[in-house]
């Protein structure tokens, strides 16, 4: 079965539009995971533009579901995850400006890096996945650096899903096997909807899990939270 871990970024992106606590993101997680969520996912950003530390101290404290933290691998994000040891952590290669996660690590070129920073995260008996382009090389190297798990970059595959849904799908298809073959996780986000996301689960059936956020949180001003979590629940099954 493959989990779906709701990303709240965007709840906290109209919090902090205008201050104060509304729309609340403790509740907000809470409710996610009444309505049928299996995880929730945040990636705090250096400049605290949506998610804020502060809230992922507190959602550590609620959290029953799967607690997944992405970000860039710095001092202050070790930090974060050696005070809260979420369920996972996932590594992504965004710099400190980057607006939204637009590339997979290059394992093979930061094997040292992520070799010493993944030993560190799993010291702390946290799960580490590591953002990866759905490159077997890349796949491969996520392996040789200690990941338990890699996240699969969609990105492409939404952005060629309605020209050619089979040929958008080919490389993602090829890398989770060879992931599967050499004993790593298989989780994938970025651009999922409710267009896309239940061929890539048919195409993919080991995928363990996939974070989704901005479609899903747009597509709940129209058709309400509990509503959307259901239909993307539907989507994996």
């Amino acid at each position: 079965m493959t989990r779906l871990s709701v990303n709240i970024n965007k709840i906290a992106t109209l919090r902090n539009a205008r201050g104060g606590n509304n729309p609340d993101v403790i509740k907000t997680a809470l409710d996610c995971e009444r309505f049928g969520a299996e995880g929730i996912t945040v990636h705090p950003r250096p400049d605290e533009r949506h998610i804020r530390y502060t809230d992922v101290i507190e959602l550590k404290k609620v959290v029953t579901t799967e607690f997944n933290i992405e970000g860039y691998p710095d001092a202050r994000y070790l930090k974060l995850i050696r005070e809260t040891k979420p369920t996972q952590a996932t590594l992504v290669p965004d710099g400190p400006d980057a607006i939204t996660s637009n590339a997979g690590w290059n394992t093979v070129k930061n094997k040292k890096f992520l070799t010493e920073i993944i030993s560190e995260i799993k010291s702390m008996s946290v799960r580490v996945s590591v953002f990866v382009d759905p490159a077997i090389q890349q796949v491969e190297g996520a392996k040789t650096v200690g990941a338990d798990r890699i996240e699969l970059y969609t990105e492409p595959y939404a952005s060629h899903y309605l020209q050619n849904k089979d040929a958008a799908v080919k490389s993602y298809v090829e890398a989770a096997k060879v992931a599967h073959a050499i004993g790593l996780g298989i989780n994938a986000g970025h651009d999922l909807d409710l267009n896309n996301l239940a061929f890539l689960k048919k195409s993919i059936p080991t995928l363990d899990e996939v974070s989704i956020g901005h479609a899903l949180i747009c597509d709940a001003l129209y058709l309400g939270l509990e509503n959307t979590i259901q239909l993307y629940l539907r989507q994996l099954k």
